[in-house]
């Protein structure tokens, strides 16, 4: 098990209020732009969610070699989000209603699934956010059996590190590493800044061009949209 390195919550607050277009922007402007997570679509919850990683491995077992339900609950903190490293299998679930009640009694942020998930209404009915390549009714229980926790792990081809912050919403998901907290946070800021002041001047009937000339959008070094 490898030794968490923390984000200042402060920053992990920020990066929340920011939302993933405003972090993504952030980690193109400081050349990490490689961190989001495609194919994880939202299965649940409402909002921007931001919280340290807690990561999980899972692996195949052999046909009829067991391979219990992961038991990590316990160990995982408030405001964590829970990250599932399955390999992107979707023939079997590692997460369902069960571990989503015991999530929300322990104000865990969130989970994110490089797999599916089971049980979706009943998690969608509770409110709890996740995120996962799709859903699937087979239990992973005798197909996987969890190999490692709270060690880096790689999702959708991007290592995540525990306590690197994990930031989803409706658009999806994205890693920011630990030590990037801050900058990113920092970054997102400005970026939301100079977009809420465009949008102002287009509701005030300024042209797209101009107002992004005026507030030095291209300077920022996104790329328009």
């Amino acid at each position: 098990m490898t030794r968490a390195t923390e984000a200042a919550p402060a920053d992990v607050d920020v990066l929340r209020e920011q939302g993933t277009s405003a972090v993504s922007d952030a980690l193109d402007l400081l050349g990490r732009g490689d961190t989001g997570l495609p194919g994880l679509l939202r299965m649940s919850g409402a909002g921007t969610v931001a919280g340290p990683a807690f990561t999980l491995r899972y692996v195949p077992v052999e046909p009829g070699t067991p391979g219990p339900a992961g038991e990590f609950l316990d160990a995982v903190p408030p405001g964590a989000v829970v990250v599932v490293a399955n390999d992107g299998r979707t023939g079997c679930t590692v997460w369902g209603d069960l571990l989503t009640a015991a999530a929300l009694r322990r104000e865990i942020a969130g989970t994110v699934i490089d797999g599916v998930c089971r049980d979706v209404g009943a998690i969608r009915a509770s409110g709890y956010p996740l995120w996962s390549l799709g859903t699937y009714m087979k239990s992973g229980k005798h197909r996987v059996r969890l190999a490692a926790t709270q060690e880096p792990v790689v999702l959708r081809g991007v290592r995540i590190a525990p306590g690197d912050v994990l930031v989803g919403d409706d658009a999806g998901t994205l890693v920011v590493p630990a030590a990037l907290a801050g900058p990113v946070a920092e970054k997102a800021r400005l970026v939301t800044r100079a977009e809420d002041a465009i949008r102002a001047d287009i509701a005030a009937g300024m042209p797209l061009a101009e107002a992004r000339r005026r507030h030095r959008y291209d300077a920022l070094g996104l790329v328009p949209r």
